[in-house]
C-alpha cells in the first residue's frame, strides 16, 4: 500500500500487506483521514487507524482473518461508518464493526513520539451467499441495510440487512 501526498508529489506511507492487496477503502471522504480497510489474498484484512502517524512504525492497525479464502472487497455502511462488510471467494458475507480503543494515541517506547493505537474489530454476522467469489458490492445510501452485489456465478443479489441500528 502506498499513500501519496499529490501536492507535494511525494509517498507520505507505504506498507507492505504481503501476498497482495484486492481492495482499499476509507471510512469516510469528506472528513479528516481516519481509517481504512485493506482487504488481502491471504483471507485477512487489516484495518489502519490514520489519525496518528509515527516516523518510523507508520499507523497503527489490526488484522483479522475473515474468509477461508480471498477477500476480495471491503464497504462501510454510509450511515455508520463503524461498520463494514467483507465479501470473500467463498461467497461468504461478513459484517463487523470497529471498535476505537479508550485512547486513540500513545507514546512510542523509544523516541516517545505519539503513536497510534489500533482499536478492534468485531464479527457481527456472517453468511455464506453464493458459491463462487463476491465481487462487487454497494450500500445504499438513502436505505440503512440495502444493499446489492454481484458474483462470479454470474448474478446480482439484492439483500436488507436488519437490526443494524442496534450497533
Amino acid at each position: 500500500i502506498k499513500l501519496y501526498d499529490l501536492r507535494t508529489n511525494t509517498i507520505r506511507w507505504e506498507d507492505n500487506c504481503k501476498n497482495g492487496v484486492t481492495s482499499v477503502q476509507f471510512d469516510r471522504p469528506d472528513i479528516e483521514m481516519n481509517k481504512i480497510v485493506v482487504t488481502t489474498l491471504e483471507s485477512k484484512f487489516r484495518c489502519y487507524d490514520m489519525r496518528t502517524q509515527h516516523s518510523t512504525d507508520g499507523f497503527a492497525s489490526t488484522s483479522e482473518r475473515a474468509h477461508r479464502s480471498t477477500v476480495w472487497i471491503s464497504k462501510h455502511l454510509p450511515q455508520n461508518r463503524d461498520i463494514f462488510m467483507t465479501g470473500g471467494g467463498n461467497g461468504g458475507f461478513n459484517i463487523y464493526k470497529y471498535r476505537y480503543p479508550k485512547n486513540r494515541v500513545g507514546k512510542h517506547h523509544s523516541d516517545e513520539a505519539p503513536i497510534g493505537i489500533a482499536g478492534s474489530v468485531e464479527l457481527l454476522n456472517s453468511r455464506v451467499i453464493s458459491t463462487q467469489p463476491i465481487v462487487s458490492f454497494d450500500w445504499s445510501p438513502d436505505r440503512e441495510g440495502l444493499c446489492c452485489m454481484s458474483c462470479l456465478d454470474q448474478t446480482m443479489r439484492v439483500f436488507i440487512v436488519t437490526k443494524l441500528d442496534k450497533y
